[in-house]
């Protein structure tokens, strides 16, 4: 999924690149500058929207898609992991039947990159995202009271 990131123009990779987009930054005068929070991100992210985030992903992205990435072999792993989560809790095993279990290794990558294309579809259009991490955003507006 680390192939991935570069699809998410939003993603920051770490401080040093928080750093250079704050730097670059051009805030026109009277925006606004704030940031957000997804709560509880990992279990609100719906399993088959999720998957079908995966999709959008590919078919929008396919241009720029790693020539040896195996994506239909991904989409049905990814599929048969994210609709299996099998944690444990104490000495007992419970399946997530909602969301995805925090524990799972694949998760922080599905999670970035299912937040990540929804931010650039259902966000960016009205507000500039300057970065993101998992499930926090900064951006600005000069377009929103």
């Amino acid at each position: 999924m680390k192939q991935l990131l570069h699809l998410i123009p939003s993603y920051i990779k770490d401080s040093r690149d928080l750093i250079q987009d704050i730097t670059n930054l051009k805030i026109p005068p009277g925006a606004k500058l704030f940031t957000a929070d997804a709560t509880a991100m990992y279990t609100h992210i719906d399993t088959n929207t999720g998957i079908q985030t995966f999709r959008n992903i590919f078919s929008t992205y396919e241009d720029k898609i790693p020539l040896n990435f195996p994506v239909e072999f991904f989409l049905t792993k990814l599929e048969i992991i994210m609709t299996n989560n099998i944690f444990t809790f104490g000495d007992t095993y419970w399946v997530q039947l909602q969301g995805t279990a925090m524990g799972t290794p694949a998760a922080p990558l599905y999670s970035i990159l299912t937040f990540g294309y929804y931010k650039n579809t259902k966000i960016l259009p009205y507000f500039t995202i300057i970065s993101f991490t998992t499930g926090d955003i900064l951006m600005t507006s000069s377009g929103y009271g």
